[in-house]
């Protein structure tokens, strides 16, 4: 899984697999879901990320995973 920020558009893409996306669908103004060709969800899209979330805390409770860290 991968959290990545654009500040240009501030947007958070959430890549929660390496699998393409074939279809998109808003949720909600602002928040799309992507799923592959076989429904399978695989990322999320959130629009004006900074006024929807608190992108200056982030908790990792448990994860059983190497975290990598990119500036």
């Amino acid at each position: 899984m991968k959290l990545n920020y654009y500040t240009d558009t501030d947007s958070l893409y959430i890549d929660l697999s390496s699998k393409p996306s074939a279809e998109t669908r808003e949720i909600t103004p602002g928040i799309n879901l992507d799923y592959d060709n076989e429904g399978e969800l695989v990322g999320i899209d959130i629009d004006n990320a900074s006024r929807k979330l608190d992108l200056k805390d982030l908790t990792l409770n448990h994860i059983p995973a190497k975290v990598h860290i990119l500036a």
